[in-house]
């Protein structure tokens, strides 16, 4: 029997000439949620809840800037070729790690200009930035992108799905791994960790550095059942590579800042203020 299944539209709504996509539209949500929970947290935490608005005012463009360019890289091949293409973000082609690079780099510098610690900003962003993944892994579902190689339809009914998932799986004339689901699975149980880690008045900087195993950890092994993969060589996967750079990275993070005497704050204890930089 002929089976056809129809996709999402991409498009939510449109005015006039304007196309306004769901995956846009999921993105800007899962941005807005975790800039209203940092901002609250921030305040809590004495720092003002404006700090975080100022933030994200630069490291929006720059992460969307240095996705692109991340994403570009890995297939210089083709965009070697056309290099008209590399401006055209519209078409698609951006990567998180790309993102999260340029995140961090522009919150460093930012904390530095406003005297505050690096760290303490990012423990309270580190649960807004895992709630904003695994929300907006629900865009590549709508997009029918980030998924993972070909299964049966028994076998998405195995897993007990709703019908709309099992559905939007369905891509020209085939079903596939739901791995936008797994991970974004994956990221919600992170953002519940990490808030029951907030409790547990962590040494400063730690909080951040759990985000980065967590993530990776879950990243490495749903990369390897993706068919998009940027890949480093024709074996290696740059997302898998990342992931276990960062979480040695992070180990080897906390244990030198508790050895070497540098973790002395706590994420509970109030802000200390820098001195500013010149």
């Amino acid at each position: 029997m002929l089976l056809t299944v129809a996709p999402i539209d991409p498009v939510a709504f449109s005015l006039g000439p304007l196309s306004v996509r769901w995956y846009g539209l999921i993105i800007g949500i899962g941005i807005a949620l975790g800039l209203i929970l940092a901002m609250r947290e921030s305040e809590k935490r004495g720092l003002g809840k404006d700090l975080f608005a100022d933030l994200l005012l630069w490291a929006i463009p720059i992460s969307i800037i240095c996705a692109r360019i991340y994403y570009v890289i890995f297939e210089w091949d083709y965009y070697s070729q056309y290099p008209g293409e590399i401006i055209k973000i519209w078409n698609g082609g951006i990567a998180i790690h790309g993102a999260l690079i340029g995140a961090v780099v522009t919150a460093i510098i930012f904390a530095k200009k406003r005297g505050v610690s690096f760290w303490q900003l990012a423990d309270i962003a580190a649960p807004s930035i895992i709630l904003g993944q695994a929300i907006g892994r629900w865009g590549n579902f709508v997009n029918q992108e980030a998924h993972g190689s070909e299964v049966s339809r028994q076998f998405l009914e195995n897993m007990h799905l709703p019908e709309f998932i099992i559905n939007g799986m369905y891509i020209n004339g085939a079903y596939y791994h739901p791995t936008f689901l797994y991970e974004s699975v994956w990221n919600f149980a992170g953002f519940a960790l990490l808030l029951l880690l907030r409790r547990a008045n962590l040494k400063r900087g730690e909080l951040f550095l759990s985000y980065v195993i967590w993530y990776s950890i879950g990243r490495y092994f749903i990369e390897g059942m993706r068919t998009d993969s940027l890949m480093v060589t024709e074996m290696l996967r740059a997302a898998q590579m990342l992931s276990i750079i960062l979480i040695v990275g992070a180990i080897v993070i906390i244990i030198y800042r508790r050895v070497s005497g540098n973790a002395k704050e706590r994420y509970l204890d109030p802000p200390q203020k820098q001195a500013k930089a010149n």
